[in-house]
C-alpha cells in the first residue's frame, strides 16, 4: 500500500507530468489546476469540450509556466477577472496577453489563461469539506492500481482495449491494495505527513474517452464498461475518490499509505 505515482496537472484540462516528492496544500497537490483557461465570458474550458487539451503539457518552473517551447511568467496577484467553473462564479487572475495568445493559435479559439488569486478559499462539498483551486469537485482525486486492473479485465472480456491510469486524470496512484476499489474505502489516510479525508467518490464524465496523449476522442471505453458495475446511488458511473486536505505536508513516491479510519 504505497503511492506509485504522484501527477501534477497545472492547467485544468491540459495534461499532467509526474513528480517524485510534492509539497501538499490544502487546496491539493501544489500547483495542481491552480490555471485554466477560459472563453471569452470568462467561462472555464475542459475536454469535454475540446479534447485536445489534453495534449497539451504544460509544466511549472520556478515562477514560469512552460509550454510547447515557451515561457510564460506566472502572474500572481493583479486585477481579479470573473471566472466560471460549473455553478461556482469566482474570480482570476489574467495571465496575460502573451500566453492568451499562444493558447488561442494552438486550439484555434479565443481563450484566456487564469490563475487563482492568492486569497482564494473555495470550499469544497461532500463528507468531508475542505479547500481546491480550480478543480471541479476535491483538493486530491486517489485511484489504485488494482482498481484500474479490474476495469481492464472487464473491457478486454468485452473485446475492448485496456486503458492507461492517466484517462482519469488521478493525483494519487496507489499500489498494492488487492481488491480494486479499496480506496472507497478509506474514510482517514496519511501520506508522508499529510492527511486526506474522503470527500466522495468521483463521477465520471466523457474525459475517460479522450486519449490523453493525442487530444483525439477514443470512447466508448472505459466509460461503456464502467457503466455496467460502477454506478452510485443517481446513476453517476464512479471510478477513483475525492479527497480532502486535512493537513498539509509533503507525499513522495514510494510512502506509505497508512489508512487512519476506514468506512464501516
Amino acid at each position: 500500500m504505497i503511492v506509485s505515482d504522484l501527477r501534477i496537472y497545472p492547467i485544468k484540462g491540459c495534461g499532467g507530468y509526474s513528480v517524485g516528492s510534492t509539497p501538499v496544500d490544502l487546496t491539493g497537490l501544489r500547483g495542481d489546476r491552480m490555471m485554466m483557461l477560459v472563453d471569452d465570458d470568462g467561462v472555464f474550458l475542459s475536454q469535454r469540450k475540446v479534447p485536445q487539451m489534453a495534449a497539451l503539457r504544460p509544466y511549472l518552473s520556478d515562477s514560469a509556466l512552460l509550454v510547447g517551447g515557451n515561457s510564460f511568467p506566472v502572474v500572481v496577484d493583479g486585477p481579479r477577472v470573473p471566472v466560471v467553473v460549473h455553478k461556482w462564479q469566482g474570480f482570476g487572475i489574467d495571465q496575460g496577453d502573451a500566453a492568451a495568445a499562444h493558447f488561442s493559435d494552438v486550439l484555434g479559439m479565443s481563450v484566456r489563461l487564469m490563475r487563482t488569486p492568492p486569497d482564494l478559499h473555495r470550499e469544497t462539498s461532500g463528507e468531508t469539506a475542505g479547500l481546491m483551486g480550480f478543480a471541479d469537485a476535491a483538493a486530491v482525486l486517489m485511484i489504485s492500481l488494482s482498481s484500474l486492473d479490474g476495469l481492464n479485465e472487464r473491457i478486454l472480456e468485452r473485446g475492448g482495449e485496456p486503458v492507461p491510469m492517466n484517462r482519469f486524470r488521478p493525483n494519487v496512484v496507489v499500489s498494492g491494495w488487492p481488491e480494486p476499489h479499496t480506496e472507497d474505502r478509506v474514510r482517514r489516510a496519511v501520506i508522508g505527513d499529510a492527511e486526506l479525508a474522503y470527500a466522495k467518490n468521483c463521477v465520471r464524465c466523457t474525459v475517460p474517452m479522450v486519449d490523453q496523449e493525442t487530444g483525439l476522442p477514443d470512447g466508448p471505453e472505459p466509460i461503456r464498461s464502467l457503466a455496467t458495475y460502477r454506478r452510485n446511488a443517481d446513476g453517476g458511473v464512479i471510478f477513483g475518490v475525492n479527497a480532502a486536505v486535512v493537513r498539509a505536508g509533503t507525499m513522495t513516491v514510494g510512502d506509505k499509505i497508512d489508512v487512519l479510519e476506514w468506512a464501516v
